[in-house]
Parts: C-alpha cells; structure tokens; sequence
C-alpha cells in the first residue's frame, strides 16, 4: 500500500474512531431509558437539530448521487430537484417543526407512528402499526443505498473487496447507533455535517484548479448540447440535447413534498428543546442545504471537465459517474502526504453523508419495531432492559436486511433514494400536514391516506408509469395528491372525531 493510500485509510480510521467514540460517551451517559434512546429527553439545540436534520436527510445522494447525475446529463434533472429540496427542506420547518414539537410532547409521543396513534385517540394503534410497517419498509432500501455508497468508496479507492468494505461500514454505524441512541446519533450528524460541508469545498476549488480554471470548466460544459439548460438536459447516448419539459419540472420538483413525511427529519422536530428555537433552526437549515446542494451540483460540473484532461477516468454509466468525488479525491491524494490527509477528509465526508442518514433511519426503524409494534399493538409486555434490547437487535435486523438489498455493486444510489423518499412523503407526509392543520380529520381517514399513499407509489413507479408519456412521473407527486384526497373524502364520509381530541387540537393550535 502507498504513503498516500496509507494516510487516507488512517484519516477515515480516526474519523471512525471518534462515530465510535461518540456512541461509548453517550452510552455511558444514558440513563432515561427508551424516551432517552429514541428523543434524547428533548433536549436539541437549534444548532444540532437544524444540521442533523439536514445530515440525516442528504445521505450519500450529496455526494454522490448529485455530482453523479449532474456529470452524466447535466444540470436539468438534477437542478429542479435541488429546487424542490431547498424549497421543501424550509416550509417543513416552517409549518411542521413548532406545531410537531407542541403536540408530541402535549401527548407525549415520542416517535412517529406513536404521534399517529396519539393524535387519534387509536386504543388499537392500527395506526401505529400500519406507519410502523411502513418505516420498516421503506427505510430498508434507504439504508442499503447507504451501505453501497460505502462499499463503492472503499472499493474504488483501495480497490477492497466491495462486500467486505460495505461490511465494515455497517458494522460501525451499527455499533455507534445501538449504544449511544438518539443522542449519539445526533451529535454524529452534527459533526458529520462540518466534514461534508469541509469536503464539497475543498473539492470544488481542487478541481477547478487541476481541470485547467474555471473558464475551462465553463467552456466544456457549454461545449454539451443542453448540458447547462433546465428545460433541456443532456442525453450522453446520443451525445445530445435532451428535452425537460414542464411535466418533468413538475415532477421533479416534487422531491419537496417528502420532507412532510420523513420520519428521521420529524424526530429532529420533536426532540428540539424550545420550540421557539425553531426559528433558527429553519434559517441555518434552509442556508446549508441551498450551499452543500449547488457545490454538489458544481462538483459534477468540474468532474467532467478532470475526466476531459484525462486526469480521472471518464465515467459513462450512473453507478461509474457517482465515484466522481472518490476519483477527485484520490487524485488529490497523489500530490504528497498533506494532500493524501485532504482526501482522506473528504472521503471521510462521503461517509458521514452515508452514515450520517443511515444511523437516524437505524433509529427510527427500530423505535417502530420494539416500541410501536411489540409493545403497542401486539402489547408484548417489556421491561426497560427489554425494549432497549429489543430495540438494538431490531437495528441489527434491519441493517443484515439492508446489507442483502445492496449486495449487487451495480446499483445506482440516487434511483434507490428516491423509490424510498417517495414512499416516506406519500404515506407520511399528507397525514402529517392534516394532522397538524385539519381538526376534521379522523383515525380513518388518516388510515385511508397512509396505506392510499404508500400504496400508489408502487402502484405508480412499477405500473402506471410505465405507459410512458405524461404518465412517466416521479411517483410521489401522484401518490402524495392520492393521499390527500383519500384522507379527505373518507374523514368527511366517516364519523367526525370525538370532542376529546377536538379540544386537544385547539389547545395545541390556540397559541400558535
């Protein structure tokens, strides 16, 4: 092994060490059992919730997914999906977080099917065991797509076996998640969103520099029929301008509409100390999102003009195209032993956008399994020390599922978040934004809106879309409209709900 290879493993080893570490401190610190593991006692500063919300959410699709796409076809696609996300990212802090905040802790839910359940009155908690299916289903795939990005990092800079590195990524973010909960998880984001945001900067002004200036940069991208064009886009089997038209638009901008329903975000929410914080949150939130997107996007820009010198590979199929940051990186690491540390940095980022979602996912998925399902709606008896153990070996669980899903290396990370982000925002996202503006909603309706949702979105993506045309849309936007009206018609069609949970309603909304 090289100095420069060996500098870059001993960075990312050091930065593992410190996830570890992390986990160890707060394990140690944990005494207030599952309310401590899953919601941290709600006690998140705005700086802390703000940017391990956004961690969480940007997972390995910042830096990997993003520059991938925006190298492979230009800015088109992946342009108005960043719209969609920053736009998103701020009305979910806008109209969810405070009034998420104060009924969570009025009811004293403490994770999302159990706000559902909670907010309707559900002595059944068919609720919570419909939305704990629900997270146990989607974030599967949502945590394999992580553990790719791992293994692909590990395998193309080290050339290790992919299998063996994605291993050993899940073994970290595994140990770290199950010892030190909420709390952990959490202050990991936090850190890991410094060492993303250290990366995409550091990378930018790299490769500008090593693909000849900026005016190059520009030059080769302009060179490229559509490439700079949001209504166009290019078609890199044809060498061509694409067209991007306004259904496309529409649908990719939908991107937004999953924050109203990703669990892992809404737990931030919950957890944050004061709700009049929220405030700040929002505003650093919306700001690092906007930044960290436009340099990904920029990133995948400068790649390709590094590919044209001949100083990386070019990259002409998605899952080549979504290493351009591991190649750049691993170029930087050949100009001696400080700029090997550099790029073990920024490899380290890659890994803390992949861990920094993977963890929180871990999180939620095992609240819904050992406190939503065992305890609430089959009311399996648990002690404390049970729960937790439940709660742990659920993480374990489900990241083994994880690990089998992205087994094949072939897999395009960005495809595989978007299935998942789409079935969050569909089967959670109108239920949450009813739930907290619309007291005529009733248990059945928001039941109806959830499966409605979820439902579609597969319907959609492996039926309806396939007869191409106007059709061909991102599956969200028709499941998310599918879920609003279902949760309407069937509230209004069904008994209203009881006067108990109309007052509790208004006492939560009478001091907004």
């Amino acid at each position: 092994m090289s100095t420069a290879s060996i500098a870059i493993l001993a960075t990312i080893i050091v930065y593992l060490l410190l996830m570890i570490g992390i986990g160890v401190f707060y394990n140690k610190r944990s005494a207030g059992g599952s309310e401590e593991f899953f919601l941290g006692g709600r006690k998140l500063g705005p700086l802390v919730t703000a940017m391990s919300a956004e961690a969480s959410d940007m997972s390995s699709y910042l830096l990997m997914g993003l520059p991938g796409l925006a190298y492979l076809c230009g800015v088109a696609e992946v342009g108005w999906t960043v719209i969609g996300l920053a736009v998103g990212t701020y009305l979910n802090f806008l109209l969810v977080a405070k009034r998420l905040r104060r009924y969570s802790e009025r009811i004293g839910a403490i994770t999302i099917p159990d706000f559902f359940s909670r907010r309707f009155h559900d002595s059944r908690a068919m609720l919570s065991c419909i939305a704990a299916i629900v997270i146990v289903v989607f974030f599967v795939p949502y945590t394999a797509s992580g553990f790719k990005a791992v293994g692909t990092l590990f395998n193309s800079i080290f050339g290790w076996d992919y299998h063996v590195s994605m291993i050993v990524g899940a073994a970290v973010i595994i140990l770290y998640t199950v010892m030190g909960g909420f709390l952990a998880v959490s202050t990991t984001d936090l850190i890991q969103s410094v060492v993303m945001t250290i990366a995409l900067i550091i990378i930018v002004f790299f490769g500008i520099k090593e693909a000849g200036g900026w005016a190059e940069v520009a030059a080769n991208a302009k060179a490229l029929p559509g490439y700079l064009n949001l209504t166009q886009g290019y078609d890199a089997a044809s060498s061509s301008a694409a067209s991007f038209g306004a259904f496309p638009i529409v649908s990719t901008l939908a991107w937004g509409l999953g924050y109203f329903g990703m669990p892992h975000i809404l737990l931030r929410f919950m957890a944050i100390r004061d709700e009049k914080e929220v405030k700040t949150s929002r505003r650093i939130a919306s700001i690092w999102v906007v930044v960290s997107m436009a340099i990904a996007v920029l990133i995948g820009i400068i790649g390709y003009s590094v590919s044209l010198t001949g100083k990386i590979p070019m990259l002409s199929t998605s899952a080549d195209s979504e290493t351009v940051i591991v190649k750049m990186a691993d170029l930087m690491s050949q100009n001696g032993l400080l700029f090997a540390i550099i790029g073990g940095v920024i490899l380290s980022g890659i890994l803390a956008a992949t861990m920094s979602t993977a963890d929180s996912q871990l999180l939620a998925a095992s609240s819904s399994v050992s406190r939503d399902l065992m305890q609430d709606f089959f009311k399996i008896k648990l002690s404390e020390k049970q729960a937790m153990l439940a709660a742990r070996l659920t993480v374990i669980g489900i990241a083994l599922v994880g690990l089998i899903l992205a087994w094949n290396p072939n897999s395009s990370v960005f495809r595989i978040v978007s299935f998942a982000w789409a079935g969050f925002g569909a089967a959670f996202g109108p239920v949450m934004l009813f739930s907290l503006f619309w007291k005529r909603i009733n248990k059945w309706g928001a039941l109806a809106g959830m499966i409605g949702g979820g439902a579609m979105v597969f319907i959609w993506k492996y039926g309806i879309a396939k007869l191409g045309g106007v059709l061909a849309v991102y599956e969200l936007l028709p499941a998310f409209i599918v879920a609003c009206i279902l949760i309407v018609v069937v509230s209004l069609a069904t008994k209203a709900p009881d006067d108990e949970v109309v007052a509790e309603f208004e006492a939560v909304n009478e001091n907004r």
